[in-house]
């Protein structure tokens, strides 16, 4: 099915993978596993022939579906006159089994003569996979396929994937989903930029690559008192001044530089991202107020005569299933687009912050440094050790932004909003592609943050420990003062 040969691929010095093979069978289900950033949605570009390696060959046998994790990256997406011409390009489907696929991604309610331009980008994935689904595929290649979903979503495409019987790649965060879909796990390593080949679910990935850093611990530990031992010997040869001496002290000097240069490297700790959150600049009462505002998108209506406003120092949960206009009201109040009717009232020394989940704000011909020193208008070096915080070291500040993963992505963008010293955040789903350990770091920081702040997750535990004080409701267009009982809005996608 595929068969990748002395595989190597880099970004600028930045190399991802280094002489590298593997292959995956007929119908295997297959994780694919690695820290952000180590080039796990790069591998599954390669694979769907979007990109081509530097060196080395990659031979896949059938046809190819891509669910790409950024949904801007689908270009015949928004090139399509509608949904039913994206779901459908070989005009082989009924209408009815396209809205009962919609139907199963919690998209029962899209019209299919509507545009996929205007959908959120929630929506946008979901039509992504829904089209991948669709075109049954021999390799089917998911990149994150359930961030927008909820638990029954989720369900559904667990058990889809359980009973498609053609092979299949997944990158997912989700533990529950890669561990019941996969029978099979390659393992990106960060150190050597090779491909690791594992047998067995997530579970037994993990319990298998313990007892092999268990193993190598317990090697490196014997070789390092080798070495200490034959360290303490050279010294005492120093008091030995004669000719005999001096012979077994440069001996044994050789024989301890060549069991050195043998040490195996060890790996770094993986470093976490460091949030800091500065002190937010003095505004008035009443930071931001809307008044009449509506918004349509042709003849789909967003919203209509929205009224409210946020006080200084409230962190407030913007609630409602994707689709509802939440992304489309962040982007008013950012000022990105302009509502039809209405206006939105700012405070002189209004400061936003804004975290997009669509990373829409960025320049992808710059790269991560030249992005970060024109938003914070820092120095260079100032900006290289800020960007450190969030492990960006090195020459990877030089890297392009159109390069970088998900993960990565997120990052940066965190970066930028706590490179000033904002006295709004408005975040959409901030942990969208961030592992559970990092995900706790932001939300610890923004815990302790004493300016305003807008918020939309999914994510049902996020919400709960930031414990907002108000919820906005969509498409109610209602703003409520926060209890526990609205929690179960959180999840609605």
């Amino acid at each position: 099915m595929i068969k990748v040969r002395n595989l190597s691929f880099g970004f600028g010095r930045k190399t991802l993978f280094d002489q590298t093979e593997f292959s995956v069978g007929e119908n295997q289900k297959v994780g694919l596993v690695g820290p952000n950033g180590v080039g796990k949605t790069t591998l599954l570009t390669l694979l769907s022939q979007k990109e081509f390696p530097t060196e080395g060959e990659i031979e896949v046998i059938g046809s190819i579906g891509f669910v790409p994790q950024e949904v801007k990256a689908d270009r015949e997406l928004e090139q399509a006159k509608n949904v039913r011409n994206y779901l459908n390009q070989d005009g082989l489907k009924m209408d009815f089994e396209l809205k009962k696929m919609l139907a199963n991604l919690e998209l029962g309610n899209l019209d299919l003569e509507s545009s996929p331009k205007v959908l959120s980008g929630g929506q946008k994935t979901k039509l992504a996979l829904c089209r991948a689904l669709l075109l049954e595929p021999d390799l089917l290649l998911l990149d994150e396929p359930t961030n927008f979903m909820d638990i029954e979503g989720k369900k559904w495409v667990m058990e889809f994937l359980g009973h498609y019987d053609k092979t299949v790649i997944l990158i997912s965060h989700d533990l529950d989903l890669i561990d019941s879909s996969i029978n099979r796990v390659l393992y990106i390593n960060q150190q050597t930029k090779k491909i690791e080949e594992y047998k067995g679910n997530y579970s037994k990935f993990l319990k298998l690559k313990k007892e092999k850093e268990d193993l190598f611990k317990r090697h490196l530990m014997i070789e390092q008192k080798r070495v200490k031992k034959m360290e303490e010997g050279v010294i005492r040869l120093f008091a030995n001044t004669s000719k005999k001496g001096v012979r077994q002290r440069v001996i044994l000097k050789r024989r301890l530089d060549r069991l050195k240069q043998k040490l195996p490297e060890i790996p770094p700790e993986v470093k976490k991202i460091r949030l800091f959150l500065p002190e937010p600049l003095v505004i008035g009462e009443i930071p931001i107020k809307a008044v009449e505002i509506s918004k349509a998108f042709g003849s789909l209506r967003v919203f209509k005569d929205l009224n409210f406003l946020i006080v200084r120092g409230e962190r407030i949960a913007l609630l409602g299933p994707n689709g509802s206009g939440k992304s489309t009201l962040i982007k008013i109040l950012n000022g990105i687009i302009k509502p039809d009717k209405g206006q939105v009232i700012c405070d002189k020394n209004l400061s936003i912050g804004y975290y997009s989940q669509e990373f829409e704000t960025f320049d992808p011909n710059k790269n991560l440094l030249e992005t970060f020193v024109e938003e914070c208008q820092m120095p260079d070096n100032q900006a290289r050790s800020f960007l450190g915080r969030f492990n960006f070291m090195g020459d990877k500040v030089f890297q392009k932004v159109a390069t970088l993963s998900g993960g990565e992505k997120t990052r940066l963008s965190i970066a930028l909003v706590t490179g000033k010293n904002h006295n709004l955040l408005i975040l959409d789903e901030p942990t969208t592609y961030l592992d559970v350990m990092s995900q706790r770091i932001i939300l610890d920081a923004l815990k302790e943050y004493k300016g305003t702040m807008i918020v939309v997750s999914h994510t049902e535990e996020f919400i709960k420990e930031l414990n907002p004080d108000k919820a906005f409701l969509m498409p109610e267009g209602q703003m409520d003062f926060w209890s526990e009982e609205l929690l179960g809005r959180v999840a609605e996608v």
